[in-house]
């Protein structure tokens, strides 16, 4: 084997070598800028995270603020959390919960206080969440933060029975109830600065509660839903009232929910009256509190008279105790 040959199988060996030596330092360098790039991002976030918080401080302790306060600041879910704000200027203050922002509007039985209620979600995390209060002072922006203790309500769960129709849906009967669960959230979310009630609230009729809100329903052993507002007993025709002043949303029959009123109450608030009989009002109707605006019965996915009752606030479900109890608190 001549000299030649051997020293170039060396020279090709050593090339071999340093391509992959070439190629290990490249994958190595990728790697640290991938690294370094993480550690970056993730310093960033915090730096930007703890200069908000900072310069909310740095905006307050300069200038006046208003005096805000809180029924609680503990709040279970699907419940509303009060915020009241004292002022005899016309100001204009929200609150911001993730990516919800909420207006505060004019206290409906107390001079220069403003209101506003924040719906915590029946998902929502149980853990601290910061609601920021934004509102302008003198000309200038203020922002203030608050930890609110969200914790998980105890729901029950129960077990029904119906017509497999009404959990397993056909095309048509999909389409039907994605269309109604449209418009309702419409309604919902069309939030009025006008407000309708100066008294307090009430259930629309006095009976027992045969199922609460926030049980979990198990339709047929299949979980499909929990329990979004109270079934209060009530034999075939009974007499429905009006829980507050407020003017009619909705008054049709849907697949679901039966005969159904929805009515507004200005401020965000929304009452429900599902499963009805008869309905004895008609969408833009003006109604007061206690009328009888239908009766009791047995219609859309249910299994027996009874009357469904149901609350929003500001778009989102909320427990009807909860909300009922936290209105009255207000006069």
């Amino acid at each position: 084997m001549s000299l030649t040959f051997i020293y170039s199988r060396i020279i090709s060996k050593d090339i071999k070598r340093t391509f992959e030596v070439s190629y290990i330092h490249m994958a190595l360098k990728i790697i640290i800028r991938i690294l370094l790039f993480t550690i970056r991002y993730t310093l960033s976030m915090y730096i930007i995270k703890y200069f908000f918080l900072i310069s909310l401080f740095f905006l307050n302790l300069f200038g006046q603020t208003i005096d805000l306060k809180f029924l609680s600041k503990t709040v279970k879910n699907a419940n509303v959390l009060l915020v009241t704000a004292e002022s005899t200027q016309d100001l204009k203050l929200f609150a911001l919960l993730k990516d919800k922002k909420i207006a505060f509007n004019i206290h409906p039985f107390k001079k220069n206080i403003f209101y506003a209620l924040v719906p915590f979600h029946y998902f929502l995390e149980e853990k601290q969440h910061q609601l920021i209060i934004n509102y302008t002072l003198n000309g200038k922006d203020f922002f203030e933060g608050f930890q609110i203790n969200l914790i998980e309500d105890d729901y029950l769960s129960e077990d029904i029975k119906v017509s497999s129709s009404k959990v397993s849906l056909s095309q048509a009967n999909k389409k039907r109830t994605s269309k109604e669960y449209k418009e309702a959230i419409t309604i919902y979310n069309a939030v009025s600065s006008e407000n309708y009630w100066f008294d307090d609230f009430v259930f629309p009729l006095n009976s027992t509660v045969t199922s609460p809100f926030g049980t979990k329903r198990i339709y047929n052993n299949i979980t499909k839903s929990y329990h979004t507002g109270i079934d209060f007993k009530a034999p075939l025709n009974s007499k429905i009232k009006a829980s507050n002043n407020g003017i009619v949303k909705l008054s049709k029959s849907r697949f679901y929910a039966g005969n159904s009123i929805i009515i507004d109450h200005g401020h965000g608030v929304f009452t429900c009256y599902f499963h009805l009989n008869k309905m004895f009002v008609k969408v833009g109707d003006f109604v007061q509190k206690g009328d009888i605006i239908g009766l009791s019965g047995n219609t859309g996915r249910s299994t027996g008279p009874h009357l469904h009752f149901a609350t929003f606030v500001n778009g989102i479900q909320i427990n009807p105790v909860n909300l009922l109890q936290t209105l009255n608190s207000l006069n």
